[in-house]
């Protein structure tokens, strides 16, 4: 069972509590936000391919990911799409990143079979196809971890009325938890759907699970995205009536 059915509506069963905890789920309020879903991290030539990288690991959740999207889009919420990359002259790459990046083989703004390595505008800086934003979705530019860094994230989440986020990205321990935490430091009600991310080790992918539930959930819950997709069945049948 992954529905938990209360006075406020529908919840999803999620670890380590029933999500989310006031029990309210709208597409008023509620945001899905797709993480770097970009060739360079996902895609043969990318960045993380170049680092020598299993991609079979960072491209695992784009399936379920497609399929939330196809029914978050049909229920109404709000979607945002996020791209991490830097601009043409490197001015906002940090120095120890830029180094960092080179020291390992795959160097920031270096030419790579899918162009200039996490530089805007670059065919390795584009989202892949499966889950491409459509016309009238958002996307947000970012130039570091997290998406809430140097970026107008927060005022597109205040001004459309968004308390509750959903995650999916890659990665899971970095990109994608950073998000979660600097969202949950904001106020945010956030659910990670764990089969909607992935990371480049399997060991840190679980490992970044296991500690949004430590402390009662102390950056929010996590569930399957199968467990989103039920209550979201419920709350579109229940309006269609």
């Amino acid at each position: 069972m992954t529905i938990e059915h209360t006075a406020g509506g529908p919840r999803v069963v999620a670890d380590p509590y029933p999500w989310p905890f006031d029990g309210a789920l709208v597409p008023e309020r509620t945001a899905l936000i797709c993480i770097d879903w970009q060739v360079d991290f996902c895609g043969p030539g990318g960045y993380v391919d170049r680092m020598g990288y299993d991609l079979k690991l960072t491209r695992a959740g784009l399936a379920p990911t497609a399929r939330v999207l196809d029914a978050f889009r049909a229920w109404g919420g709000t979607v945002i799409h996020t791209r991490e990359g830097h601009r043409p002259d490197l001015a906002d790459c940090p120095a120890n990143k830029l180094w960092r990046s080179k020291r390992i083989g795959a160097g920031i703004g270096d030419s790579g079979p899918t162009g200039r390595i996490l530089v805007r505008g670059e065919p390795g800086w584009e989202i892949v196809d499966e889950v491409a934003p459509i016309e009238g979705e958002l996307v947000v530019d970012k130039p570091g971890k997290g998406a809430f860094y140097a970026t107008d994230l927060d005022l597109l989440l205040r001004v459309r009325g968004i308390t509750h986020i959903v995650l999916t990205g890659i990665t899971t321990d970095v990109c994608v938890h950073t998000t979660m935490r600097d969202a949950n430091d904001r106020g945010y009600e956030c659910l990670l759907l764990t089969d909607c991310t992935g990371a480049t080790d399997p060991g840190n992918y679980e490992a970044a699970l296991k500690m949004v539930t430590m402390q009662g959930g102390v950056f929010g819950a996590i569930a399957p995205s199968e467990a989103l997709l039920e209550v979201i069945a419920v709350l579109v049948g229940s309006t269609s009536r």
